[in-house]
């Protein structure tokens, strides 16, 4: 029984993201289309992905529209999965957030500090906690040997690493890599949940690689 979380492709790094709604740049398209096909060829054998998740954020639902169209599964919309909501500078050019909020960023926040019109990373926390609990709760009470695919955000997939792994999570961290469209899957193991994929991008064709901390604004 498994959870795969799938970080959405590359989008425009020119404007700030959060809970904009820009969606993917030419390069995301074909990673996503290339991650979706990778999918396709395998799900019967390996990933039995019988369900698609994802954030409704434009950029994460262009990724999950391209692996459900290879896959022939539905996309399940869902506003909890997410990126940290960032307010008013949400999909702003960073030009112009740096002129009128200088040196506003993420990681700058208190814990218990919000964004001008958005929210802090306290209730950021608590939101995806709340998310994946329950998401784990549904999967583990279903029949069947189908599984998740979770479309979301680099910020997302840090926060259920921290929780998983039991490292305490601040805005301040980017401790667990997220390269776009990266592969990770949680299984449940030993009465727990596990990671036992972690970051993978692989260009499919099986030469995997590692990508970079991604920021938690993408």
């Amino acid at each position: 029984m498994a959870i795969y979380l799938v970080r959405h492709g590359a989008d425009d790094e020119n404007y700030r993201g959060g809970w904009s709604q820009r969606g993917l740049n030419t390069e995301g398209y074909r990673q996503s289309e290339k991650l979706g096909k990778y999918l396709e060829a395998r799900n019967s054998s390996t990933f039995r992905i019988g369900r698609i998740i994802s954030s409704d954020l434009q950029r994460a639902l262009d990724t999950a529209n391209e692996i459900s169209a290879c896959l022939d599964v539905p996309v399940e919309r869902d506003a909890q999965w997410r990126e940290m909501n960032n307010g008013v500078i949400a999909g702003m050019p960073n030009e112009i957030v740096n002129e009128r909020f200088p040196g506003l960023y993420f990681s700058s926040l208190r814990m218990d500090e919000r964004y001008p019109g958005g929210a802090s990373p306290a209730e950021f926390y608590s939101r995806i906690e709340t998310a994946f609990n329950r998401l784990c709760e549904q999967h583990l009470a279903q029949d069947g040997d189908s599984n998740i695919l979770l479309v979301t955000h680099g910020g997302v997939i840090n926060i259920i690493y921290s929780m998983l792994k039991g490292v305490t999570w601040t805005n301040r961290s980017k401790s667990f890599p997220s390269a776009p469209t990266s592969l990770h899957r949680i299984e449940h193991m030993g009465g727990k949940w596990e990671i036992t994929l972690e970051n993978a991008v692989d260009d499919f064709d099986g030469t995997k690689q590692v990508g970079k901390i991604s920021s938690t604004d993408s």
